[in-house]
């Protein structure tokens, strides 16, 4: 997959970062928007990751419900970059404050039931990064949106949590609290026939009476807010359907990972979403590829027997398994520790005798040995898990983004991270 000629094309007005929790969403949607600046647009990324680890690598002290710009970008024609952090009930009091006069509004905000229900309602925090979305694209202020999804138990949540807080609002349930608090007082309870008033004094027994009346409150004071609520969430589900959206799933080259990466993959298709491919996260790899895994254990092996006799000039020795020795630059690169380099941590075979006789570098170059096999079986594996996703979905294009040394902690990480995303591998 080229990255690169979606960010660049005018066209792209929204991606979407999405996947299962923990696969490095946040810091795929902050590189893109680094790099989409970088190269002339103006973008804002909205985040909802609680760990605030987007603020810290861009250089900002915090992020609110407000865009913030971004120093230190090094854009051309214009480019910047604006972070904002969604801020749920915020956005949801905004609503509230937007579409209700000054008395109305404040009796909601006032409401016992609605602090709840802004507060963590299942799907509120789904619903309102939608409602976000809704507003900034609305704005017309920014020719890229990059949106990092909520971390969600399952990856169905994101697309579905709009639907159900509209169906929630606008639903039976609501409408039937509803219709007492429409006719008023003891007209109201007149209007009720004998079997609604037992199943109001049911649900009042069950969830509290003061709930019950907190809840007929609430619904009293929205009642002109309900459609618009499932107006906006349909709106924005169209603008995540339009040709000037792309989505990107998320993954590690873990099974877990990419079962969930499958299962969003099928249903982005089936609900007609426009996805651009699948970004396979912290992907490792070796320097010394050419040394397998069988390999490098017998070789661990006879060091620790000390059956390999690399004493004359560098010729090895022909006997045991190591009649045909590794190349010694993939002995001396086998999986190598950053902080070490590699005539540091693995002699080749061409080591002075008493180098190869000292028994302490015999020990550290077997355990180097062992920890490159190890390393060689984390690639086989994540490339048979990789397999498995792509013979399933070949018609998904792949990014794969070479695992970094260690966290992103700044704009220089996340440019490193949009350099793996747009070439692959390590450029």
């Amino acid at each position: 997959m080229e990255l690169d000629p979606l960010l660049d094309d005018p066209a792209t007005r929204i991606i979407v970062c999405c996947g299962a929790g923990g696969v490095g969403k946040t810091t795929t949607a902050a590189a893109l928007g680094v790099r989409a600046a970088e190269r002339g647009r103006r973008v804002v990324v909205l985040t909802i990751d609680p760990a605030r680890r987007l603020a810290q690598s861009m250089g900002i002290d915090s992020l609110d419900n407000v865009p913030r710009k971004v120093d230190g970008i090094k854009g051309c024609d214009g480019g910047e970059l604006h972070a904002m952090m969604l801020d749920m009930k915020r956005t949801f009091d905004e609503i509230v404050e937007a579409h209700a006069d000054a008395d109305r509004a404040r009796a909601i905000l006032e409401n016992p039931f609605y602090q709840s229900l802004s507060a963590g309602f299942a799907g509120t925090q789904e619903y309102m990064a939608m409602e976000k979305l809704g507003q900034l694209r609305a704005r017309d202020e920014w020719d890229l949106i990059v949106v990092d999804t909520p971390p969600s138990r399952s990856a169905l949540d994101f697309l579905d949590a709009p639907k159900r807080l509209g169906s929630f609002l606008d639903g039976k349930f609501i409408k039937l609290l509803m219709a007492p608090a429409k006719v008023g007082g003891r007209a109201g309870m007149k209007f009720l026939n004998v079997g609604m008033s037992m199943m109001t004094g049911t649900l009042g027994k069950l969830l509290g009476g003061q709930f019950l009346k907190d809840v007929q409150t609430f619904v009293a004071a929205m009642d002109t807010m309900f459609g618009g609520f499932r107006t906006r969430a349909d709106a924005t589900y169209k603008l995540l359907q339009a040709p000037g959206t792309a989505f990107l799933v998320v993954a590690t080259p873990e099974r877990d990972a990419l079962r969930e990466a499958a299962y969003f993959v099928e249903r982005l298709a089936a609900e007609e979403m426009p996805l651009a491919g699948l970004v396979l996260n912290r992907v490792h790899g070796s320097g010394a590829a050419r040394l397998s895994a069988e390999r490098a254990r017998a070789a661990a092996e006879n060091l620790d027997e000390g059956r390999i006799v690399d004493q004359g000039a560098g010729k090895t020795a022909g006997r045991g398994p190591l009649a045909t020795a590794p190349e010694p630059s993939d002995l001396a690169t086998a999986a190598v520790p950053p902080q070490l380099s590699a005539p540091e941590a693995a002699p080749t075979a061409d080591t002075h005798d008493s180098d190869v006789s000292d028994p302490d570098v015999r020990e550290l170059t077997a355990g180097l040995l062992r920890l490159h096999a190890e390393r060689m079986q984390v690639l086989a594996r994540e490339q048979r898990t990789r397999d498995r996703f792509t013979a399933l979905h070949p018609e998904v294009a792949v990014a794969e983004v070479a695992a970094l040394p260690g966290d992103v902690h700044d704009l220089d990480g996340l440019r490193a991270i949009g350099d793996r995303l747009t070439v692959g591998r390590i450029p």
